[in-house]
């Protein structure tokens, strides 16, 4: 059975749009590259993006914390990403790695919700509220990354009580086991239907069947 989405109920979560992450000369992007031109990311999130702007599905931007000195040094546990963070300085504020790339940015009325500190956008942010006041109960999740801030989203979301979908192709990690673990054996775990661009848009555009 083919998914569906109301419009005025779903909302594309677009997850660290950065361009650290999806940008040539990107602190993080040498890490992600292959995985990422292999699935196309930068056209299907364009395609994704644009797609739901124009059937009128909300698009919300969920931004990880951009770096700032003394950022996780006096912490008492920081996790392995935010000790790699505190390395490389990813995302840092004001630089240019910490700006959303340039096909990715907020139009008028879009939310960009408090940046998250760790993995999920859900933990220690406005993300939850700020959806459910625009009565929001279908999420669909792309950017970065499949393993990690993706899924820990993902599975936030659905303890939530929000219906999650996962798309294969609008996303990318550092190895091709990551993206395997991801949409084959973590994802089918939490999230409700796991689908790939072309699928998305169709359903998207109101041309599927089914609930």
């Amino acid at each position: 059975m083919a998914e569906t989405y109301e419009p005025r109920r779903t909302a594309v979560l677009l997850v660290d749009p950065y361009n650290d992450f999806l940008s040539e000369g990107g602190k993080v992007w040498p890490a992600v590259e292959s995985v990422a031109e292999e699935v196309g990311l930068l056209d299907n999130l364009r395609a994704i993006v644009g797609s739901a702007r124009r059937s009128g599905v909300r698009v919300v931007f969920v931004p990880h914390r951009r770096w700032e000195p003394g950022d996780y040094e006096s912490w008492d546990h920081p996790n392995p990403t935010q000790r790699n963070i505190m390395v490389r300085h990813s995302f840092a504020k004001g630089t240019w790695g910490g700006e959303f790339h340039p096909d990715f940015q907020p139009e008028p009325g879009e939310t960009v919700v408090h940046e998250h500190w760790a993995q999920s956008g859900f933990a220690n942010t406005d993300l939850d509220t700020r959806l459910r006041q625009h009565g929001i109960s279908h999420v669909i999740l792309v950017g970065l990354l499949a393993n990690t801030c993706i899924e820990s989203t993902g599975r936030f979301a659905m303890e939530l009580g929000y219906h999650v979908t996962l798309v294969r192709d609008a996303t990318a990690a550092a190895k091709p086991e990551m993206m395997h673990s991801a949409h084959e054996l973590n994802g089918p775990t939490f999230a409700h239907a796991i689908l790939g661009t072309k699928e998305l848009l169709t359903a998207l555009r109101g041309e599927g069947s089914g609930a």
